[in-house]
C-alpha cells in the first residue's frame, strides 16, 4: 500500500483522484446520462479525454453533458443518440461513430438494472434484458471494430457484475424461453457480458501477431478488452448532481442504512476508469472494488464460467446469429 488514496496492484500505484492524462484520446461511454456511466465520463473528461455520451434519451444526455462541463471547466463532451436495445439504433450510431478519427476507449455500460417482472422483448424480438445489457453491446463492438483497430492501444471495457459470484448460469438458454425470472435475466445478461469481454480479448490477442513484442516493450499497440464491475454501488450514496442524480430524502436515508456494504456510483466508476486509463493494465484483466462490494479498484479473479472457452464459443456464435452481426477480427 502506498500513500493514502493509492492502491498497489501488480506493482502499479493508482489514485482515482489523479488519473493519468487522457488528453488526445476519444472515449465512447454508453448509458452515460446517469449513474456509473455519468461518473465514468466525468472522471475521464477531468483527465483530459474527449468523451462521447451515447444515450437513449437525448434530453438526459444533454443534461449530463451540461453537468460535466459545469463540474469540469473546459471538458470536451459530446452526445450521440443510441438505444442499445434496438439494432437499428446501434447501426445508426455506429455509422456516426465510425466517422471519428479515433476511438481509444469503448465503455459498454448501458443497461437495465431492475428487470421487468415478466418476459418482455426488444423491437428486434429479443428478450429485453439480454438485448439491452449484452446483445446491443455485442453488435456495437462489432460495428466499431474498424475504428478501434485503427487506434493504437484502444480498449473495450465490458461492464460485468458481482452477481456473477452469487448466481451462475451455463448460458444455454440465453433468451430464457424455458422460464423467465427477473434476477435470472439480469444475472445471465451480466455473465454473458463477462464471457464476451474475455473472449473478445482472446480473439484480439490471437489476431495480433505482434502483441508479445509490443507488450514486452511497454507499448501495448493492440486493441484489447477488459471486464470491470462496480461492486454494490447505489444512487442514495452518490453525490447529488442536478439533472443527473437527485435522490429523494427517503432514498438517501434508506440507502445510507446500507453504508457498511455499499458505495456511491462515483466510486463504483473507479474500476471502469482504471480499466480504461491505467497504462499498466493489460487486456483480459478483471477489475473491481478491493472488497468486492466497495473500495479502491484492483485486479480480481473472475468466475470459472466467465472464462469457460466452450461456453464462450457457443455464446459468441449465438450472439452473431441473434444480432445478425459478424465479427471480422
Amino acid at each position: 500500500m502506498g500513500a493514502a488514496g493509492d492502491v498497489t496492484t501488480a506493482g502499479a500505484r493508482w489514485n482515482p483522484s489523479a488519473i493519468p492524462s487522457q488528453a488526445g484520446k476519444t472515449i465512447v461511454v454508453t448509458g452515460a446520462n446517469a449513474g456509473l456511466g455519468f461518473f465514468t465520463s466525468e472522471q475521464l473528461a477531468r483527465a483530459g479525454a474527449s468523451v462521447v455520451l451515447a444515450c437513449r434519451n437525448q434530453s438526459r444526455a444533454d443534461a449530463a453533458a451540461r453537468a460535466i462541463r459545469a463540474r469540469v471547466p473546459g471538458a470536451a463532451v459530446g452526445t450521440l443518440a443510441l438505444d442499445v436495445a434496438s439494432l437499428d439504433s446501434v447501426r445508426a450510431a455506429s455509422a456516426e461513430l465510425l466517422n471519428l478519427e479515433r476511438i481509444d476507449g469503448l465503455v459498454l455500460n448501458a443497461g437495465i438494472v431492475h428487470p421487468p417482472r415478466r418476459r418482455e422483448f426488444s423491437a428486434d424480438g429479443l428478450e429485453l434484458v439480454l438485448a439491452t445489457n449484452y446483445l446491443g453491446h455485442f453488435a456495437l463492438t462489432a460495428e466499431l471494430l474498424p475504428a478501434l483497430l485503427r487506434t493504437p492501444g484502444s480498449r473495450v471495457v465490458a461492464l460485468g457484475s458481482m452477481i456473477s459470484r452469487l448466481l451462475d448460469s451455463p448460458l444455454d438458454d440465453l433468451q430464457l424461453a424455458g422460464g423467465y425470472q427477473p434476477w435470472r435475466a439480469y444475472a445471465q445478461s451480466k455473465i454473458a457480458m463477462q464471457v464476451f469481454g474475455f473472449e473478445l480479448d482472446r480473439r484480439l490477442r490471437a489476431a495480433s501477431a505482434s502483441v508479445a513484442s509490443a507488450e514486452a516493450a511497454g507499448h501495448p499497440a493492440r486493441t484489447s478488452a477488459f471486464v470491470a464491475h462496480p461492486g454494490y454501488s447505489i444512487g442514495g450514496r452518490t453525490p447529488r448532481v442536478a439533472g443527473v442524480n437527485e435522490p429523494s430524502r427517503l432514498k438517501r436515508f434508506v440507502d445510507n442504512l446500507q453504508a457498511p456494504i455499499t458505495q456511491g456510483k462515483d466510486r463504483g466508476a473507479w474500476s471502469i476508469v482504471r480499466a480504461v486509463a491505467d497504462p499498466a493494465a493489460h487486456g483480459g484483466q478483471y477489475w473491481g472494488p478491493r472488497y468486492i462490494i466497495k473500495g479502491q479498484p484492483r485486479l480480481q479473479a473472475p468466475s470459472a464460467t466467465s472464462l469457460d472457452r466452450a461456453i464462450a464459443e457457443r455464446v459468441w456464435r449465438e450472439s452473431e446469429a441473434l444480432t445478425g452481426t459478424e465479427f471480422t477480427i
